[in-house]
């Protein structure tokens, strides 16, 4: 295979990748309260300090380790999509949401470090700015899902004088950042809505909330997906 970049090059991202993968076994291990710079190195069998020629600060680390994880979930989501007919609307909703739901669960200690405490913010950088559009990716596979509905078959949303004047200035913000201006405000809130209930379930299950009322949630699951199907009109027979 060819390969691009001087030898030097190569070595550094052979190291990287070794770093990171090592930070990521810890994490798995121990939680994220455990992957330092430290630890690490130990494991490495390096030096502390001598990481710092591959990674300027702790939270640098970790933003790269994010990334990297936000990259395998979307690629994972975007793989279930692909294996849905390309029209069947409510299938490639339901292979989104399940498969989100599965990487949650298979990946608790990686999903809590993308979803629990934000990570810590630094000086803007490359390594800053590619970890955010890692993170974009990932929303934008929800949403344009909900684009693709909206234009193939509009589902009910609230007129805009029926927001909230306080929600509906943060809405159109938001719509703005996702680059669609001419999208009624009501999408949006629905859309939220819909992905605030999928991610709260998934994030209690990860983090065991849900036993004091059930042992398995599956199928609790199963009907919340039904209830939002239903919000958004796709019914069994919808393509």
């Amino acid at each position: 295979m060819h390969q691009t970049g001087t030898r030097r090059d190569r070595l550094r991202a052979a190291t990287v990748r070794e770093i990171t993968q090592t930070a990521r076994r810890i994490l798995v291990r121990e939680g994220p309260d455990a992957v330092t710079l430290r630890a690490i190195a130990r494991e490495m069998g390096m030096t502390a300090p001598a990481l710092y020629r591959y990674f300027d600060s702790h939270q640098e680390l970790l933003r790269h380790i994010a990334g990297d994880l936000f990259t395998e979930l979307t690629d994972d989501i975007e793989g279930a999509i692909r294996g849905v007919p390309e029209d069947f609307l409510k299938g490639k909703f339901l292979a989104a949401s399940v498969e989100f739901r599965r990487w949650a669960l298979d990946h608790r200690r990686e999903y809590a470090l993308l979803f629990g405490t934000p990570l810590p913010s630094g000086e803007a950088g490359a390594e800053e700015d590619w970890t955010a559009e890692c993170g974009r990716r990932f929303g934008r596979t929800f949403v344009a899902l909900f684009l693709e509905l909206w234009r193939v078959k509009p589902f009910p949303v609230p007129a805009d004088d029926e927001i909230d004047p306080a929600l509906r200035t943060q809405i159109e913000r938001y719509r703005g950042h996702l680059g669609v201006p001419d999208l009624p405000s009501g999408v949006i809130v629905v859309f939220l809505s819909c992905w605030i209930r999928l991610q709260g379930f998934v994030t209690l299950e990860v983090f065991g909330h849900m036993s004091f009322a059930l042992d398995e949630s599956g199928p609790m699951f199963d009907l919340m997906m039904h209830d939002l199907a239903e919000r958004l009109g796709l019914t069994h027979d919808l393509t």
